[in-house]
């Protein structure tokens, strides 16, 4: 089984474009790109990556495309499209081409329509990803979380992965809300969730393993082991975490696992969601 990194980024740092790594992150200020992250996907014994877009724009879908049909240890991207735009459905035919495009994301997390998922434009354009094969990542905030059941349960067909846990306040413990929201949005065997994104989400001088065990105990519970995949998030996790030490959270906490409930999180679950074949 191919262990995979389910979500890590490339970019080349323009402090305009990237307005959101603000001075507070200081350690990604500057480029990332493929040849940087390899080594530490070896060295971790992984062997490949999904490349989540990071610009809200179809010039960063060219850039991951290229780096991927560079770099074979890119297995997917998961690209950007304007799913508002009336357009919508002749930009994803387009991409069919495009083999290593497996499914798109919007930064809702970012929107002040904190219900932007539920815009009838919006609705419309997921409405059509099917059709295409393509899957939807959802990144958002917990608070966008009571909204979720309602938009996923109208696409009973349609893959989602929700990124990095729909960012519960991990520094400030904050559990009971996520907890009664993302187990609603759980019950929908078509939603998967990524494991990614907590180191950021913690106390980033002063974070411990610990921390994040009631929150990986919630999404066993919830979405069990067919459901869920390893992300690193990486370079972002650099801000609080390297990436050994975020690799280190997973492996400790699921040592007790099987071998196949291991390989599924650290890969299987991955191939299978973005459909990326093993050789």
């Amino acid at each position: 089984m191919l262990r995979i990194d389910s979500h890590q980024h490339f970019w080349k740092y323009d402090p305009v474009t990237y307005s959101w790594i603000d001075d507070s992150m200081q350690a990604i200020q500057k480029d990332f790109m493929p040849e940087d992250l390899w080594p530490v996907l070896e060295n971790n014994g992984f062997d490949g990556c999904i490349t989540v877009q990071s610009d809200q724009s179809e010039q960063e879908n060219e850039f991951q495309l290229a780096n991927a049909a560079k770099y074979s240890f890119i297995k997917a991207v998961v690209g950007w499209v304007d799913l508002q735009s009336a357009q919508v459905e002749d930009r994803l035919a387009y991409y069919l081409q495009f083999n290593k495009l497996k499914g798109f994301r919007h930064v809702l997390q970012g929107e002040p329509q904190r219900d932007f998922m539920l815009r009838p434009a919006f609705l419309n354009g997921i409405s059509l990803l099917k059709k295409y094969g393509y899957a939807y990542d959802i990144l958002i905030f917990s608070d966008q979380l009571g909204y979720t059941a309602d938009f996923v349960s109208c696409f009973p067909d349609q893959l989602f992965v929700i990124d990095h846990l729909a960012k519960p306040g991990i520094k400030n413990r904050e559990i009971t809300q996520w907890k009664k929201d993302i187990t609603a949005v759980a019950k929908f065997e078509n939603v998967f969730c990524k494991v990614s994104g907590m180191v950021t989400e913690a106390d980033w001088k002063k974070w411990n393993p610990t921390d994040f065990y009631p929150y990986l105990d919630v999404l066993i519970e919830t979405f069990g082991t067919d459901r869920l995949m390893f992300g690193s998030d990486w370079p972002v996790c650099n801000v609080a975490a390297a990436y050994e030490q975020v690799v280190n959270i997973a492996t400790t906490y699921f040592s007790a696992f099987s071998k196949t409930e291991k390989e599924k999180f650290f890969g299987g679950n991955a191939c299978k969601f973005y459909n990326i074949q093993i050789h």
